[in-house]
């Protein structure tokens, strides 16, 4: 039985840069697997492909060594954050806070 092609693509991207990669991969390929196979790692050296998080569409692959892509998925590859968001927002609201209290004086 002949493996079916499917069409894929791979996205990254950083705060001024992005790249696109379309595949052409085999019915029986991995999210993981295709991230690996679009070669982002040599444009991007700090990518970790292995480590970083990936997902389709934008939602969250848990398990991308296992998870099939289907043909027309996009795979995203996430960078970390840098910053807890609720730490942020509770920063955000305590400056706000103190902003307020001080003006109020």
């Amino acid at each position: 039985m002949d493996n079916k092609t499917l069409h894929v693509e791979v996205a990254y991207a950083l705060p001024d840069r992005q790249r696109i990669v379309a595949l052409e991969l085999n019915e029986a390929c991995t999210v993981r697997d295709a991230a690996r196979r679009a070669g982002l790692q040599n444009q991007f050296p700090e990518l970790d492909i292995e480590s970083a998080d990936l997902g389709v569409f934008g939602k969250v692959v848990t398990k991308p060594e296992q998870q099939l892509v289907e043909d027309g998925d996009r795979v995203e590859i996430y960078r970390p954050l840098i910053a807890d968001p609720k730490e942020v927002r509770k920063q955000r609201a305590a400056r706000v806070k103190a902003e307020k209290a001080q003006a109020q004086k």
